[in-house]
């Protein structure tokens, strides 16, 4: 989501916000696929499957088509519909209300807190009524939710707690892996993130129901050839994906820790800089690493794209104030969303992927400093 050049001297970034990091085993692992003949779901879908729930340390792990759609699937599985409320943020890519509106269920959107940019857990227990069904934390930018008060509320009040940990692999809270915190969690595949296939999401559950019920829902609801014991429809992942994810799945935890260094590396030169904090008992995946700035956010990115600094704003403009919200939240008060409409303005997200190396860390820490000194003065 960089922003589009304001001047004619604007250029590419040298080093660019995202890059997939796809090498040889990716490539002959989908070449291996295609000779095979077997692009459907198959041997490669399951082994990723089974791999992924090991990582996350949950019994189930099922592979679909995209992120959106799993999420959806879940909610569907959980049997979410008219009459139904979801707790959620509005600090988030619009997939997470989305999915929500289009099962039926209603979102309910409270605001997130100023140092973890995620649900504020106690608005979240003011938030509860007799129509709430679920509760939805988004592990932004790759750092876990405050899990631990999401669960008693969730617990006390007999509520579904969905991680939507599409940005988190990789992530962990008190020592357990995110997709493993709730009743399921959702993980995204997109292009961008730490482990892609182009497009896919993958959920995780504990809850062998669950998983059996989503197995069945993304693949037209047949239980065995030409037996179909449900509605569903065609969620069905690709070999191919299944395939090229896999070696990037292996290696996640060394590309974890490469992000891990980098965003250290970004916060001890960036020390007049707000930069991301994380709280105690979390570990952050460093999806993205991200600024804020007081002011000139915007003229600020223009001018580290100008020095080859690829940037992204996450989220510009927030889910309550997109265009189509107000035809399925009327009556919505954008009142009480007041951190999420200032983080909006402010924050700013640079380079942190794995494959930066210190001299390219320490590029963006200088071209930073040096864009916002001139700015300030």
């Amino acid at each position: 989501m960089t922003r589009s050049p304001s001047t004619p001297a604007a250029r590419a970034a040298e080093i660019p916000l995202a890059l997939p990091e796809i090498g040889a085993q990716e490539e002959d692992a989908v070449i291996a696929v295609m000779r095979s003949g077997e692009l459907a779901m198959g041997e490669q879908v399951a082994a990723l499957e089974e791999a992924w729930a090991e990582y996350c340390g949950v019994a189930n792990a099922v592979f679909m088509a995209n992120g959106t759609l799993a999420l959806e699937a879940v909610l569907h599985t959980l049997g979410l519909g008219p009459g139904d409320e979801v707790i959620t943020v509005s600090f988030s890519f619009t997939a997470t209300v989305s999915a929500i509106l289009r099962v039926g269920a209603s979102p309910v959107l409270v605001d997130v807190g100023e140092d973890d940019f995620c649900i504020d857990p106690n608005l979240v227990e003011a938030a509860v009524t007799p129509r709430t069904r679920a509760i939805m934390p988004v592990h932004l930018y790759g750092l876990p939710a405050d899990m631990d008060p999401l669960r008693a509320t969730a617990t006390k009040h007999g509520l579904a707690l969905i991680e939507d940990a599409a940005q988190a692999i990789g992530a962990r809270y008190r020592g357990r892996s995110v997709g493993g915190l709730g009743t399921a969690a959702v993980f995204s595949l997109y292009a961008t993130k730490a482990i892609t296939s182009g497009e896919g999401g993958m959920v995780t559950t504990d809850d062998g129901q669950i998983a059996r019920r989503l197995r069945l829902f993304r693949n037209q609801g047949m239980e065995t050839r030409h037996r179909h014991v449900e509605l569903g429809t065609n969620l069905r992942p690709t070999e191919i994906a299944a395939a090229m994810a896999r070696p990037q799945l292996a290696r996640i935890d060394v590309r974890t820790s490469r992000r891990r260094q980098n965003a250290a590396r970004l916060s001890a030169g960036l020390t007049d800089q707000a930069v991301p904090r994380v709280p105690e008992g979390r570990e952050h995946a460093w999806h993205q690493y991200t600024l804020r700035l007081a002011s000139g956010r915007d003229q600020i990115a223009d001018h580290l794209r100008e020095r080859g600094i690829g940037t992204g704003i996450y989220y510009r403009l927030p889910i309550h104030r997109q265009p189509f919200i107000r035809r399925h939240l009327p009556d919505l008060r954008w009142e009480s969303l007041l951190t999420t409409d200032r983080l909006a303005s402010e924050v700013l997200s640079l380079p942190v992927r794995a494959s930066l190396g210190d001299a390219e860390v320490d590029a963006i820490v200088q071209a930073v400093r040096d864009v916002t000194s001139h700015h300030a003065a």
